[in-house]
């Protein structure tokens, strides 16, 4: 039995785990999926610049809270938080599974990563996101999140998705990670490639986790929202995963 604790991508909550949590805990897994600040049905207010910091602070502090080092998996922008989090907290995790994650190197961005190799939503951004007039926050265009994030999932998945996007700040992606050999470094890492994703092109995703390398590379045949177009695919593989840590 493993200790997952699962951090949900920009725009989401935890309300996107609804398929994937109960498979890991069917397979006897314990399954921990917090909502970050801001974020999904917690309406605490951030800080404007220094939103990563919140996060990664908050999901340590859970963290120190388990009996049992955890397996921390992080989707999307989720990847750069639990990166934080591995910093903070070396010695109780497990492993880091990056799920079509941005494993981002220590002084870089996740915004500078994104702008390497372009996506689908990185080549038409303007018509995917909305940026708000204060310039602090952004939330997905109507209609753009079927096309971009779950262009593989069956439409009975994402009646009430849509409408549970919250809005993102900013200042996550434009914040330098800072991560050393000696505490980062030491966590073992995994990642969980996405074939068809139109979010983070594979090529991106081949390139990160070439770049800081992992023990080990699971792909999965689905568009960026495996936890949706294939939760049963992703449960198989985080399975796989918790029984090689």
């Amino acid at each position: 039995m493993a200790n997952f604790i699962l951090v949900s991508g920009a725009w989401h909550g935890n309300w996107c785990w609804e398929y994937l949590g109960p498979l890991l805990r069917r397979s006897g897994h314990y399954v921990l999926t917090p909502n970050l600040a801001g974020m999904g049905s917690d309406e605490r207010e951030l800080p404007k610049d220094d939103a990563l910091r919140v996060w990664a602070d908050d999901i340590a502090d859970l963290v120190r809270e388990q009996e049992e080092p955890v397996i921390l998996v992080g989707h999307s922008r989720g990847g750069i938080v639990i990166s934080e989090v591995a910093e903070r907290v070396c010695d109780r995790i497990g492993l880091l599974v990056y799920l079509a994650g941005y494993l981002v190197p220590s002084g870089r961005t996740l915004a500078e990563m994104r702008n390497t190799i372009p996506s689908a939503v990185t080549a038409k951004r303007d018509q995917v996101v909305r940026l708000s007039g204060d310039g602090l926050y952004t939330t997905v265009a109507p209609g753009a999140s079927r096309e971009f994030f779950y262009n593989r999932t069956s439409d009975d998945r994402l009646l009430h998705v849509e409408q549970n996007l919250s809005r993102e700040p900013v200042s996550p992606s434009t914040c330098p990670l800072v991560l050393s050999d000696e505490r980062y470094g030491t966590v073992p890492r995994a990642y969980i490639e996405t074939l068809h994703d139109r979010a983070i092109s594979i090529d991106l995703q081949r390139w990160m986790h070439t770049l800081q390398s992992c023990e080990h590379v699971i792909t999965l045949d689905s568009d960026h929202s495996p936890f949706y177009s294939a939760p049963a695919e992703l449960a198989g593989a985080l399975n796989s995963l918790a029984h090689a840590v």
